[in-house]
C-alpha cells in the first residue's frame, strides 16, 4: 500500500546538514501494524512525517497505491493525506475554539461532499466507540490528557484511513491510560483493516504489532516481522 525506497531527508541547521533519515526502504501492507522505535532524536518523528506526506524527502520517493506521493501538487496531495490519511501526535492539537464534537467533524468538513448531519452522526459513533460520548459539549481545556488523546484518535478515524500514522501517542500519558490507548488503537485497526505505523522512545506492548523497527542516526532496522500482514 505505501513504499519507501532509497529515502533521505536532511535539514539545514545554521551552517550544518543534519542527516535526519538515511537511504531508508520500507514496505507499509493494508493492515499492518508497525512499531519503529529508537532513541529520541534518531530521525523517528522524520521518516513518518516523510512517509505520511507532511514533509518532502531530499531524495528517494513514496508511493501510495503505486503513485509517487511527492510527484503530486501541494493540493492533490492534502487531499490525500485528508483521505486516506490519520495522524495522532504527542500533543493534541485540538482547537480550543471548538468544543469535542466539532474537532472530531472537522476533517470531514474540510474534505467536503458530505451533508453535516451525516458527518456529525459519524462524528458522534466515533466518540461512543473511544469512551467519550459523554463530553461532546465539552471544551478541550475541560478534559485530561487521556480524554484528549482518545477525542484525537475519533478526529483521525473520522474519514476512514487507510492508515493510522502514531508519533509518540502516549507521551503524555501514564502506563495504565497508555496500555488503554493501545489496546483501543489495536482493536481499532482489527476491526477496520487500517495499518498502523506508531513510532516512539517508549516500550509497547508486542502483542500490538506485526513488524518491528529500530531507527538510529537515520538509518532503519528491521528487527522482528512476526507474521504476514492481514
Amino acid at each position: 500500500m505505501l513504499k519507501a525506497t532509497n529515502l533521505d531527508k536532511t535539514f539545514r541547521q545554521g551552517t550544518e546538514d543534519i542527516h535526519a533519515v538515511k537511504d531508508v526502504n520500507f514496505r507499509l501492507e493494508r493492515g499492518e501494524r508497525v512499531y519503529i522505535h529508537g532513541p529520541s532524536g534518531a530521525g523517528k518523528s522524520s521518516f513518518m512525517h516523510v512517509l505520511g506526506g507532511l514533509s518532502s524527502p531530499t531524495k528517494g520517493k513514496i508511493e501510495f497505491e503505486g503513485k509517487d506521493l511527492y510527484r503530486l501538487g501541494d493540493r492533490q496531495r492534502s487531499k490525500v493525506r485528508n483521505k486516506f490519511f490519520g495522524f495522532i501526535f504527542q500533543f493534541y492539537h485540538l482547537l480550543s475554539e471548538l468544543n469535542i464534537l466539532e474537532n472530531v467533524m472537522l476533517p470531514a468538513m474540510i474534505r467536503g461532499g458530505e451533508k453535516a448531519g451525516k458527518i456529525r452522526k459519524r462524528a458522534e459513533g466515533l466518540l461512543e466507540t473511544v469512551g467519550m460520548s459523554e463530553r461532546l459539549r465539552h471544551r478541550p481545556n475541560q478534559l485530561s490528557g487521556g480524554e484528549a488523546q482518545r477525542t484525537a484518535i475519533a478526529r483521525a478515524l473520522i474519514n476512514s484511513p487507510y492508515a493510522l500514522f502514531c508519533d509518540e501517542p502516549t507521551g503524555n500519558l501514564d502506563s495504565e491510560m497508555s496500555e488503554e490507548i493501545y489496546k483501543l488503537l489495536h482493536r481499532i485497526s482489527e476491526d477496520n483493516k487500517m495499518s498502523i505505523v506508531l513510532v516512539s522512545h517508549q516500550d509497547v506492548d508486542g502483542g500490538f504489532f506485526d513488524s518491528e523497527y529500530v531507527m538510529r542516526d537515520g538509518v532503519l532496522e528491521r528487527t522482528l516481522e512476526r507474521h504476514t500482514a492481514r
